[in-house]
Formats: C-alpha cells, structure tokens, sequence
C-alpha cells in the first residue's frame, strides 16, 4: 500500500514541478535564446503539448492509484473529495490541450510568421486572447495541484497517527 501512496505522490509532484519548470524555464529561455519568436513560439508549443500529456498520464496514475488504495483499504467509496481537484486538474488540461491550444495552432498556420501580422489583426487579437486563456489555464492547474498536494500530504499524517496510535 505504502507503494500506491508514493506513487500518487510522485506522479502529483512531476505533474506539479513539470509545469513549473516549463514557466519558469522552457517559455522564458526559448523566448530569450531562439534567434526568432517564431521559433521560440514552435518549441513552447511542442513542449506545452508534451506537458499536457504528462498530466494526463499522471493523472490517469494518480487516479488508479486512489482507487485501487481504497479497494485494498476498504471504505465507502473508491473516490475521496479531494479526487475531484484532480479531475478539475485534468478536465482543464484536456480543455487547454484539445481546445485552445489547437485554436492556436490554427491560427499559428492561418497566419504564417505571426509577428509580421498587424496587431489589430483580427486573428492576432484572438490568439492573444487565446494565449491569456492559455496562460490562465495552466496557472490553475498548477495552483489545483499545490492544493491537492496539501492534502494528500495532510491525509497521509493523518493515515500514519492512526497507525502509531493502534
């Protein structure tokens, strides 16, 4: 069982850290070391894609995991509450991977190299917008898992003081 925990742990903590790691040192690198933006722009968007499918298997991890916790431990219910901020995590993920981030895409081929697009363009306008969403997105997944990480953290001190205290 102590092996299901860790694993829910790790999955959550590389989901957690890969989106800090792609904010804080993928975009901001790729933007400040790439001869181009529209370059830059290619290799964020390959690496967001990747990022979206880590979460989703680590996701899918996390998930099995708490489910096959709660059969081996018995209870009421596979799922806990706090399973649902990992569902909003992922429900999220899948809505930024499959909707905004394909709109962008098209727009990205729509308009060639973006950066020669008037800013008043009407498809430029949208994929600035469309970026803010994006970057909204991303922020509340990684906020949703800070969250969850808390309380997986605090139900397992919990799960041990009633260990030590039997």
């Amino acid at each position: 069982m102590s092996i299901l925990r860790f694993i829910k742990m790790l999955v959550l903590a590389l989901w957690i850290g890969s989106i800090f790691y792609f904010a804080a040192v993928v975009a901001p690198t790729a933007f400040a070391v790439l001869p181009s933006r529209t370059l830059a722009g290619m290799v964020v968007s390959r690496s967001l894609a990747n990022l979206h499918w880590i979460g989703i298997v680590c996701g899918l991890i996390f998930l099995l995991c708490s489910v096959l916790l709660a059969m081996i431990e018995g209870g009421p219910s596979p799922f806990h509450g706090r399973d649902l901020l990992l569902v909003l995590m992922m429900a999220i993920t899948l809505t930024a991977h499959f909707g905004i981030e394909r709109r962008m895409n098209n727009l990205k081929t729509e308009m060639g190299v973006i950066d020669v697009i008037p800013p008043q363009d009407t498809r430029r306008v949208e994929f600035n917008r469309l970026h803010v969403w994006s970057e909204r997105l991303e922020g509340s997944v990684f906020f949703c898992g800070l969250v969850l990480l808390y309380l997986v953290v605090r139900e397992q001190e919990s799960s041990e003081r009633r260990y030590y205290r039997s």
